[in-house]
């Protein structure tokens, strides 16, 4: 195979590469084999057509087409390796040349990753992080995890309560589909719904039917809701608010089984919180390392196909949490009063951030040559055994050892950005 690498672009390029005959063969093969089953020739009984009467009666060029896809992904793949590319976008496939008898000519548009100049990466400065805990955060933790949701009996909802409800959502008379839900479970003030609908549920009480008037925005992803004005009927079966427990020795006992007085309990709950605040600090310590060492660095012109990509696989992840919640996407854009085109605006700042220090690590650990032994893999295979409760077997079939060394040679090139930063 011969490959060339050609830039077209700060990242772009074609890349140029050729099909040689015994790997043409191999393709035709593949794709006669495909369709000489289908075939129906006379003289022939069903799929036991030769290859030398398939090509007079129709041509071998019949089967390009199927031969090239079947020998393409393995050839593209190899050409890349020889180029010494890095490609980080799909191939935009234009063929050059497919002669009968000749070697196939193929060029590949392709995106590559973007050259990273590395700034100050090691022994970097950060601000130094506030590990004090103080007896109002003790007093916080209690109210936050011992408060109890009491059912307010013939009092009206305020913002803070949960209100507990069923609705359905109607444009010009008609019910819309993803707008109505049963027994859903609503914190008036969380900001969860569409603007306008919680307010609309203060001051009412369980059993009451509310007819609740929003808008949707005129941007919204479905068309024939955008900009239009939606009834929901509501109906509220409880009303809930926070209470906490009289705080003395017996609630701390019915808290924790180990503590005997409220101050025990209290004590218990400084230490973990002191725990909790120390692991938080190193935690903001290390973030504030990397970010600097990204900021200290140069990517020469990210290319946008990185940041889509990055963008599109938080969305789904995003989704895909909430549709197990029982929330499907249409739903949830009509609760928020916002759009699939919201959503994308709102993950890309931190996608981009997200695609911009995997590059920067990346380089890290290329300037410092670090890399992943043998031993290193073993290791990682045996913790995330025992993490995920999954057969070693099992993980090195869901990981490639490519994956796994890849892994451990970023988290060690952000150990060494880390694992050097001073406070102060």
């Amino acid at each position: 195979m011969t490959a060339k690498w050609e830039k077209t672009g700060t990242n772009d390029g074609v890349l140029t590469f050729s099909i040689d005959q015994a790997e043409i063969q191999k393709g035709l093969t593949q794709a006669f084999n495909k369709v000489k089953g289908s075939l129906n020739v006379p003289g022939f009984r069903k799929g036991k057509v030769s290859r030398q009467v398939f090509n007079r009666m129709y041509g071998e060029e019949a089967l390009y087409e199927d031969a090239l896809n079947a020998v393409l992904p393995e050839n593209y793949e190899a050409a890349v390796k020889e180029a010494g590319i890095d490609p980080v976008s799909q191939p935009k496939i234009d063929i050059d040349s497919m002669e009968k008898g000749q070697d196939w000519v193929i060029k590949a548009e392709v995106t590559v990753k973007p050259e990273v100049k590395l700034g100050d990466y090691k022994d970097l400065t950060v601000e130094k992080q506030d590990r004090t805990v103080t007896a109002e955060d003790v007093d916080a933790k209690l109210k936050q995890e011992q408060a109890e949701l009491v059912i307010k009996e013939d009092e009206a909802a305020v913002n803070g309560d949960t209100v507990i409800i069923d609705f359905e959502g109607f444009v010009d008379g008609v019910a819309f589909e993803g707008g109505k839900g049963e027994n859903y479970s609503l914190e008036l003030g969380s900001g969860s719904f569409i603007p306008g609908f919680e307010e609309q549920l203060v001051d009412h009480k369980a059993g009451d039917n509310v007819d609740v008037t929003v808008t949707f925005p005129e941007d919204y992803q479905a068309e024939d809701l955008a900009g239009k004005e939606a009834n929901f009927k509501v109906v509220v079966h409880e009303v809930k608010a926070k209470e906490l427990p009289e705080l003395d020795d017996e609630f701390a006992k019915d808290v924790d089984e180990n503590v005997e007085t409220l101050a025990e309990l209290k004590e218990k709950y400084m230490k973990e919180l002191t725990e909790a605040k120390e692991k938080a600090a190193e935690d903001a310590k290390d973030e504030l390392a990397i970010r600097t060492a990204v900021e200290n660095a140069e990517i020469l012109d990210l290319p946008h196909v990185m940041v889509h990509d990055e963008v599109h696989r938080s969305m789904d992840e995003f989704l895909n949490n909430m549709q197990r919640q029982g929330i499907a996407p249409e739903m949830y854009y009509q609760l928020t009063g916002s759009t699939e085109a919201d959503l994308h605006k709102q993950f890309e700042g931190e996608a981009e951030n997200r695609v911009k220090t995997n590059l920067v690590i990346e380089a890290i650990a290329a300037a410092e040559n670090l890399e992943a032994t043998e031993e290193d893999v073993e290791k990682e295979i045996a913790e995330l055994s025992e993490a995920y409760n999954m057969p070693v077997d099992q993980i090195k079939r869901v990981l490639t050892e490519d994956m796994l060394k890849h892994d451990i040679t970023m988290k060690k090139a952000v150990e060494l950005v880390t694992g050097t930063a001073v406070e102060k």
